[in-house]
């Protein structure tokens, strides 16, 4: 028992560090800079076992970290990116160690290029899952946090997450590189 013990309080350390923050380190985006951020929820579905929450009630904190986490980059070409909430689920109180639900929602995501006016993607779906904590670990989100405290850390996860998937498709797929007509050519260079 004292093992089981000793177990669950280190394991409630360790994911309590890796929490994800407003203001962690920026990715490497190329010339990103995001001309607007648009947050759409009209349509999300709430689903069963869910804590009661309407899908706009997800507005304020969305924008708020798609603004805090992307507006950061100030690159020379400009990108629109949307967000739009499928579905979620924000985590009741279950049975603390035995069943623990934790809150989930599931998005689509956009990026337009302005200049090329393409869509880079279109419709990308993510399913991201609420941090675990220290507390939450052991007695369960839904116990520890309220309604409005599930809506903001799966929102700036949500975040994070794209943050993180475009930071990936600029390095696989050259997302954001200096495009050719923007390069001055060096007079003293060659021809």
């Amino acid at each position: 028992m004292i093992r089981l013990i000793a177990f669950l309080a280190s394991l409630s350390l360790l994911t309590a560090c890796g929490e994800t923050l407003m203001d962690e380190a920026q990715e490497d985006l190329g010339t990103f800079k995001m001309r607007v951020g648009y947050i759409y929820t009209d349509k999300a579905l709430q689903w069963p076992l869910s804590r009661n929450a309407e899908a706009s009630d997800w507005n304020a904190d969305l924008q708020n970290a798609l603004d805090t986490r992307l507006r950061r980059y100030e690159g020379t070409q400009e990108y629109d990116v949307a967000i739009t909430l499928e579905g979620f689920m924000l985590a009741p109180p279950g049975v603390p160690i035995v069943l623990n639900p934790k809150s989930v929602a599931v998005v689509n995501v956009f990026v337009y290029d302005v200049a090329g006016q393409e869509y880079l993607a279109k419709k990308h779906q993510m399913e991201i899952f609420e941090s675990t904590t220290g507390e939450s670990v052991i007695l369960g989100s839904g116990h520890t946090r309220t309604k409005e405290e599930q809506i903001a850390g799966l929102s700036l996860n949500i975040v994070d997450a794209v943050e993180e998937w475009i930071a990936e498709q600029h390095l696989e797929s050259g997302w954001f590189d200096e495009r050719v007509e923007n390069v001055e050519e060096d007079p003293a260079a060659p021809s």
